[in-house]
């Protein structure tokens, strides 16, 4: 489903939220926890790496530290939900007996 764009082989240490900040370097930031300050997060760039982007594709980083991305899922068919609607057939509903309060 995913490839490796660059091995890179961070480290991941437990706590951080590891991602591909908007230059293409690996980035990590704290993740929110109890006791923590309200604002935003500092970030840390880890690795340069200078991933250019692909639009259409999701990039992350994987297990083993890498720079990986897969095809995002873009459009429907239509027809097909329409078809599985048409095929099923239901039971009307039942509308429950309302008391009223006097």
């Amino acid at each position: 489903m995913s490839e490796v764009v660059k091995h890179v082989g961070v480290k991941k240490a437990s706590g951080y939220l590891y991602f591909l900040d908007k230059h293409g370097d690996v980035a990590r930031a704290a993740m929110s926890r109890a006791g923590r300050t309200k604002g935003k997060a500092k970030i840390q760039v880890v690795a340069r790496v200078g991933v250019k982007r692909v639009s259409g594709y999701l990039y992350f980083i994987d297990g083993k530290g890498n720079v990986c991305r897969a095809k995002m899922a873009r459009g429907r068919k239509a027809g097909k939900k329409k078809a599985a609607k048409k095929g099923m057939k239901r039971k009307p509903a039942r509308k429950a007996a309302r008391k009223r309060k006097r």
